[in-house]
């Protein structure tokens, strides 16, 4: 259902010129995509055996240091999260054992969506999130699946308008504007920051103070 729009966004970018010499531009209905868990997508994306998340942690005494699915080190004691098989009760920690503050079942229970739309000359990026961490601090970034390896630029281009604070009640909704058209080489990251602190044009440290919490990919 999402083929023609994204066409479209393409064929808009084409004949306007190269991207960064134009204003974007969007041709036909908005683009809405759905955000999945990271823990789900990255799964899927690397064939693991089992369903997994990378980036949140769970107690486990028999657990020794390691090194994650992600290059990430963990403590031991810890390992990453076993989705299906570890209690959604159970608290989810970093990859050095520090408490994240809730439960399984709220990390993987967030949602969100996104609309891409042309606005006053230029495309414009609405998100809107539920189930986050009350007065969490998260932020956007794009996933560039055409570099090796993979590479991560802050949503916005520039680190400055990407990152925001879930309300009291766990929601957000942010208006970000955007310098290019998204394609499936990309995707939208929605990023825990577990240090209550921004990392400007980096996520931070993946695992550590940094997590990879949902994700919206282009078909």
């Amino acid at each position: 259902m999402l083929r023609n729009p994204l066409r479209a966004l393409m064929m808009a970018v084409s004949l306007a010129g190269p991207i960064g010499l134009a204003a974007p531009a969007l041709a036909g209905e908005p683009v809405a995509l759905g955000f999945v868990t990271h823990a789900a997508f990255f799964s899927g994306e690397t064939k693991q055996p089992k369903l997994i998340d990378p980036q949140a942690f769970v107690a486990d005494p028999a657990a020794p240091e390691a090194v994650g699915p992600q290059g990430i080190r963990h403590a031991a004691g810890f390992r990453p999260a076993s989705i299906g098989e570890d209690p959604r009760s159970s608290p989810v920690f970093t990859a050095e054992g520090h408490p994240l503050g809730f439960d399984l079942g709220t990390w993987l229970g967030a949602t969100g969506r996104l609309t891409i739309a042309e606005q006053n000359g230029g495309l414009v990026l609405e998100a809107t999130f539920s189930g986050l961490k009350p007065g969490g601090v998260y932020s956007l970034f794009e996933n560039h699946f055409d570099q090796k390896p993979v590479g991560f630029t802050p949503i916005d281009g520039d680190g400055r308008s990407n990152t925001f604070t879930a309300g009291p009640d766990g929601t957000a909704s942010v208006t970000i504007r955007l310098t290019h058209v998204p394609t499936h080489a990309n995707a939208a990251l929605l990023v825990y920051h577990s240090d209550g602190t921004a990392h400007g044009l980096e996520r931070g440290r993946i695992g550590v103070d940094a997590h990879h919490q949902l994700i919206a990919r282009p078909d």
